[in-house]
């Protein structure tokens, strides 16, 4: 029952690393960001260091959250990129359908095993965002994470498919690790 929006509120939007404040959402809807939601981020900077091409290709977000859905909305259309972004979520009519058609398919939805073989257009790149703990007894901990895409399944279909645990994770971690840096540099500079 607590409004999360509020606490991003509070955050001085220059020590705001993980890029959620109102001001840093509104500098990267402009093209000027000072810090970019961390997620986000990564993805992009995964596809550009691939090498994938994205100018043109159809875009398909499915989640539409402040964390990672909308900001991954808006830096996949910016100029850089030029991807054609269709955001989608649990209330999307023809989901299934409309997952079939992305030539990059970005699974935020927070739902494990929700993306099936199906779903994927042959040679798709496809990057799992989900963590979802899940029970497990093969593991010590009685959990494991699960992403939403069905991992050996899809696979197969793909140009390229990001894992869960292992994938996009350590990549927001070393974001965040980044945006600290640049953090300390301006407070020592600033």
């Amino acid at each position: 029952n607590i409004n999360e929006q509020i606490f991003f509120e509070f955050i001085d939007p220059c020590k705001d690393l993980d890029g959620f404040h109102p001001v840093n959402v509104g500098l990267t809807v402009i093209c000027l960001p000072y810090f970019v939601s961390s997620t986000p981020f990564v993805i992009v900077e995964l596809l550009k260091r691939y090498h994938f091409e994205t100018s043109g290709k159809h875009c398909v977000v499915i989640g539409r959250s402040n964390i990672v859905g909308r900001p991954m909305s808006i830096l996949m259309s910016q100029k850089s990129i030029n991807a054609t972004v269709t955001v989608a979520h649990s209330r999307t009519k023809n989901l299934e359908e409309l997952c079939a058609t992305a030539d990059i398919l970005i699974a935020a939805l927070g739902a494990p095993g929700f993306i099936k073989e199906h779903m994927v257009k042959e040679g798709a790149v496809v990057i799992d965002v989900g963590t979802t703990r899940v029970p497990s007894t093969e593991t010590k901990s009685g959990f494991r994470l699960k992403g939403d895409v069905v991992f050996d399944e899809v696979a197969p279909k793909c140009s390229y498919i990001t894992p869960v645990p292992g994938g996009v994770g350590p990549m927001t971690r070393v974001s965040l690790l980044s945006n600290t840096l640049l953090a300390a540099k301006e407070n020592i500079n600033g």
